[in-house]
């Protein structure tokens, strides 16, 4: 079977890579910065040959982490295929959920799993293998941000203006990020064939924040990206204005849906996040490299509005 990269995106840090035969029909994103690989399968079943084609793509490529977004009735496919469902994407797809299943490369079994009563589905939440390492410390996180939250209710939050951000500028933002160990992103697609969009948010007292999302007009879903998180309780009340003025700005462009991956033990940005209205929807072992550490993600979400009929 040949293997022909589509587009060597260097600029943007993914890499597209199409995997066909008579059997198999698979576009790989590779995530450079974070050294994940998302599959996009265009020919259902779980076959051996599929399994084979990604993790040894995922081993050339130096990938750590691979994961997928299905609808439903695909859980069970990648569950056979050695994947842990992780969570979901409420209203991804506009009016159903996209299902996200995982696995760390290093971890994942030589053969294909038997079916069981557990493939079945997909009721609940399904944030993770319950007891996991990654689950525990998202519920810990999570429990100290809404402490902090409980902590700093009544502050007033800062007034944002919220500007365009050009791509050079968020490049040189990302570069500065980077060289301070407090990237979350390098705002790398997420996604094929969707419109990026760029903004700098400011406060008064030096506050700055870059973010950026994606969005899938199709679908009405959007990816939000946080370039760095808050140090501190100022700069997390600036955050939180940050981020409802964004989600403010996401409405008007008609998006129905959002999402957004922060580090499993981040309660300054979890708090953030919470005092915006989001919710744990997914917890992804091992998805990000934050600095020179890997981490768990939290996936964040949230419904913006109602689905147009």
């Amino acid at each position: 079977m040949a293997a022909r990269n589509l587009s060597s995106t260097s600029s943007s840090g993914v890499d597209e890579l199409l995997f066909r035969n008579d059997a198999v029909s698979l576009c790989l994103l590779v995530n450079r910065r974070h050294r994940t690989l998302r599959i996009i399968d265009f020919r259902a079943g779980p076959t051996p040959s599929k399994r084979s084609f990604v993790l040894s793509a995922a081993k050339r490529e130096g990938v750590e982490k691979i994961f997928t977004l299905v609808e439903r009735d695909e859980v069970p496919t990648w569950t056979r295929l050695g994947f842990v469902r992780e969570g979901s994407i409420p209203g991804f797809y506009k009016r159903s959920d996209a299902w996200i299943l995982g696995a760390v490369v290093s971890e994942m079994s030589p053969s294909l799993r038997e079916e069981s009563d557990d493939d079945e589905g997909a009721e609940g939440e399904g944030e993770g293998k319950a007891g996991s390492p990654a689950v525990l410390l998202a519920e810990r996180t999570i429990a100290r941000a809404r402490r902090l939250l409980r902590e700093s209710e009544g502050r007033p939050l800062p007034a944002i203006k919220i500007a365009p951000a050009s791509g050079q500028e968020l490049r040189r933002a990302v570069a500065a990020a980077q060289r301070a160990g407090r990237a979350l992103t390098g705002f790398e697609p997420f996604g094929r064939d969707a419109l990026r969009t760029g903004y700098v948010l400011s406060a008064r007292g030096g506050f700055s924040l870059h973010a950026a999302w994606e969005m899938q007009s199709c679908f009405g879903n959007s990816f939000l990206e946080i370039l760095s998180s808050p140090r501190h309780e100022s700069e997390r009340l600036a955050t939180m204005a940050a981020i409802g003025a964004l989600c403010e700005r996401l409405v008007e462009e008609r998006a129905v849906s959002t999402f957004t991956f922060a580090p499993a033990d981040d309660q300054e940005l979890c708090a953030a996040l919470l005092a915006n209205g989001f919710r744990r929807s997914a917890v992804m072992a091992r998805h990000l490299v934050v600095g020179r550490a890997r981490k768990d993600a939290i996936l964040w979400s949230k419904k913006l509005v109602a689905p147009e009929a």
